[in-house]
């Protein structure tokens, strides 16, 4: 099967953390050259020259991903054998857990000083592509020779820092599958997992990205077994670094022209063009507050929207539940998609629900249940259900308890599979993992009401993480216009404020419209 094309951009994330052994660096195959000695050794001072010998596959399902010890502790199990753990200073002689894993690194270095280090070839030009986009970069390792071994590649200096088996030590964190040793180099980096991607070959790897609920888990697949990694979390499988493109032109927040100072630009973008409008609700429509039934759109904005609709094709894309935001909303002859798109209705009887939506409801329900009881202790943090989706809002939690909600919801995400963890505002939502967001459902409408023709230039407003994905499916085509206090990173082609700004600028279009400006 051919490996799908991913493009990184710096407005759908901020960093991308690489395992190292098996991703980077060809050091997968010496572990397992050292494990192999190692455990056939023992295994024949054991059991005797009958005994089966230690292989990939063993590798794959033991070891490979895990902190050393524990991987020993894991193999000698399968083989039906318990061995005392001893202490962490005992000698490569001693036949405790520690001993032997000792032993292990005695052999790994010695195989790394006769045949040195080995890369990957497109790692090296991938990591540059992505510093220089202005991509921060991160390694984890459960090794403690990780910094050794990226010293020997000539390539420490290609990362903003490093997480490895002496920090799984010290700091007392849980070996993969727990999605610790990745959360740490999060934080070491100043990133939420959300916005950060995770490259790993080995399945308990996939395991701890998808714990962790990390934007984009991609495995890597060396040894052939690509639908184990997918079925263990990640979110695409690749067999070969270089399918990795890294996209740097998200618009600058400093060179972001203003939809509204720089009114001209825009008029003169859609000159000889009729728009379709595409808008965001909450942050755009109406302002963020803690409760969200309390997210009122102002008159002047209704009136503005009225009016709009009587000149152009309106729609609503919103995250809320469709009778929800219709609701809020109120204008009968508007196109309203809610659940991010997997539930879409407007005027003439016009309705659809994204069918494969349905069979992720079940899961839904469980998880709902199992956040629920984890969070109920929270003080503040309370849970939206939602059709498609569960919203853990934490808006009204005390600072210093807010990763106790991120911990609980991470939890829960890493029970389901087919369940995506995402971020917003003050929310963490689980939505079912397919293809379908907002920008897809833009689309969706565009083909539905005839409107995707050479003549009619489609626009976008709005102001959060998940609005990215209509930005960047405008970006050729289209307009897209970010609200936004302070500025990030984003695809949009303009930027406004905040709601007040957007009906000025709305009211503008009408004005344009008209002939009037």
């Amino acid at each position: 099967m051919k490996d799908p094309q991913i493009i990184l951009s710096r407005s759908a994330c901020d960093a991308v953390i690489f395992d190292m052994d098996g991703v980077i660096t060809k050091t997968a195959e010496v572990h397992f050259r050292a494990w192999k000695k190692l455990f056939d050794e023992y295994m024949r001072k054991y059991a005797g020259s009958d005994v089966k010998p230690f292989d990939h596959e063993d590798y794959r399902k033991y070891v490979d991903g895990k902190p050393r010890y524990r991987g020993i502790e894991s193999f000698l199990e399968s083989r039906g054998i318990k061995l005392s753990w001893g202490n962490e200073e005992d000698g490569p002689d001693e036949e405790t857990i520690y001993g032997l894993g000792n032993k292990k690194n005695v052999y790994f270095h010695q195989l790394i000083e006769q045949d040195g280090v080995e890369l990957y070839q497109p790692a090296v030009p991938l990591l540059k592509k992505l510093r220089s986009a202005g991509f921060k970069t991160a390694v984890v390792s459960s090794s403690k020779n990780c910094a050794a071994v990226l010293e020997a590649a000539g390539i420490f200096d290609l990362f903003d820092n490093k997480t490895d088996g002496v920090d799984v030590r010290e700091l007392k964190l849980q070996g993969k599958p727990s999605p610790d040793i990745f959360l740490k180099a999060a934080e070491k980096i100043q990133v939420t997992p959300q916005r950060a991607v995770v490259l790993e070959d080995a399945i308990s790897g996939v395991q701890a990205g998808k714990r962790g609920g990390f934007g984009l888990v991609i495995g890597v697949d060396r040894t052939g077994h690509g639908e184990d990694l997918r079925q263990n979390g990640a979110d695409v499988v690749i067999t070969d670094l270089s399918v990795i493109k890294v996209d740097n032109a998200a618009s600058s927040p400093d060179t972001l022209p203003s939809a509204l100072e720089d009114f001209e630009l825009f008029a003169a973008r859609i000159k000889n063009k009729k728009i379709a409008l595409f808008l965001d609700y909450d942050g755009t429509l109406a302002p963020i507050v803690d409760d969200p039934d309390q997210a009122v759109m102002t008159d002047d904005m209704r009136e503005v929207l009225m009016q709009l609709a009587e000149l152009l094709p309106v729609a609503i894309i919103s995250g809320r539940d469709r009778p929800d935001v219709q609701n809020l909303v109120g204008i009968k002859n508007l196109y309203y998609a809610g659940s991010h798109g997997f539930d879409i209705a407007g005027p003439d009887n016009m309705e659809t629900v994204e069918e494969k939506g349905k069979e992720f409801l079940p899961a839904l329900d469980l998880a709902e249940k199992d956040v629920r009881q984890r969070i109920e202790n929270i003080q503040g943090a309370w849970v939206e259900r939602k059709k498609y989706s569960i919203a853990v809002h934490y808006r009204k939690v005390d600072e210093k308890k807010t990763d106790k909600v991120e911990k609980a919801v991470r939890k829960v995400a890493g029970f389901h599979n087919e369940l995506k963890l995402s971020g917003g505002k003050k929310i963490f939502e689980l939505q079912p993992k397919l293809d379908w967001h907002k920008g897809k459902a833009l689309m969706w409408l565009l083909d539905k009401l005839n409107l995707d023709k050479p003549e009619i230039i489609p626009m976008y407003i709005g102001d959060d993480v998940t609005d990215e994905d209509a930005f960047k499916t405008l970006a050729d085509r289209g307009i897209g216009v970010v609200v936004m206090d302070p500025p990030r990173d984003t695809k949009a082609g303009f930027r406004l404020k905040d709601p007040d700004e957007v009906t000025i600028f709305l009211n503008k279009i009408i004005q344009l419209h008209k002939g009037n400006i």
